[in-house]
Formats: structure tokens, sequence, C-alpha cells
């Protein structure tokens, strides 16, 4: 199966498509729907961003905590770290207090370990959707081809493996607030 959809259509997959496991490698400098809200200005100025858990994201991980499911991601951090990566940093927390567990790694680490450079969720260990931030309309390209499944699953198990715990990473990265 290879099928593409809007970026924007992940919060429905993440509804009803996944049974387990939902598990993502972030692996960009920057994210521009991050760097265009006024939150993310805010941050650049100085300002804490306020804690907020109450977006249709935040519920959702909430509720597919609730019915067991897990949902992961090892983000890749540049040293220094760009700003879109310690305004992730900073927001993290709200992710975290709904259900999910966020770990880090540094980008170099990821190198040597030959991930992925690209950005990806796996569902289950049987679908990976992979982001294609070039095209125009941010598509998500689905597949169940075994070998690549199988890549996706290896890239996870060796970045969890080494990736650090949110808290601890946190406390050594300078932030702007």
């Amino acid at each position: 199966m290879k099928d593409f959809v809007p970026a924007t259509e992940i919060l429905g997959f993440f509804e009803e498509g996944f049974e387990h496991t939902a598990w993502r490698l972030e692996t960009r400098r920057d994210y521009p729907s991050d760097q265009a809200t006024d939150e993310y200005k805010d941050f650049l100025r100085g300002i804490r961003p306020p804690g907020d858990t109450t977006d249709p994201w935040f519920l959702n991980v909430r509720e597919q905590a609730a019915r067991g499911k897990r949902i992961e991601r090892v983000r890749l951090v540049d040293a220094p770290a760009t700003d879109n990566q310690r305004y992730l940093l900073a927001t993290t927390g709200d992710n975290i207090e709904c259900g999910e567990d966020i770990r880090y790694m540094f980008r170099a680490r990821a190198e040597q370990l030959g991930l992925p450079t690209y950005d990806f969720w796996l569902f289950d260990s049987r679908v990976l959707a992979r982001f294609n931030w070039d095209d125009a309309s941010r598509r998500l390209e689905l597949t169940t081809d075994p070998g690549e499944v199988v890549r996706a699953c290896q890239a996870r198990d060796a970045a969890w493996h080494h990736a650090i715990r949110y808290e601890e990473f946190d406390a050594g990265v300078t932030s702007p607030v």
C-alpha cells in the first residue's frame, strides 16, 4: 500500500489509525508551522510559552493515552540548538502532561547511528507515514511496504535506545526564556 494524504489530516489518523503505538522521528531544524505563530514570535522575544493542553492535538493524545496507546517521539537537536528546537523544548512539557513520551538526541549522534534524515511516524510497527515537506501540500506518504517499515522499525529502536529523556536533555540546553 502507498497512499498520499495531506499532513493536516494526520490528527484523524491518530483518532482511529493505530491500535497500540505511534512513534515519530523529528529531524528538521525548523518547522514553518511553529514559526508562523504569535507564541513562537513571543518566545524569540524572551516570553515563555504559556502552558496550553486544550488544543485538538493534546485532547486527542490524552484520549489515546487513556485507552492505553503509546505516543512517543525522538527529536534531533543541533549543537547549538536552533531557535525552533529551543521552542519545541520549551513546549514539550504540554505534550508530556497529556501522555506523550518525548526524548532527544543530538544530530551528530543520529548521524553516527545512520538514522534517516527525514521525518516520519510509525504506527504499530506496520504503517510508515513519511513527511514530504517539499511538496506544496505537505503530504504524508503512507506505506506498508515491509522493507520500508522494517528500516523505520530499526531506526526507531536505535533512536529510542540512544535518546535522552526530555527532563535530562532540557536541563542541559540553553533557552532564551
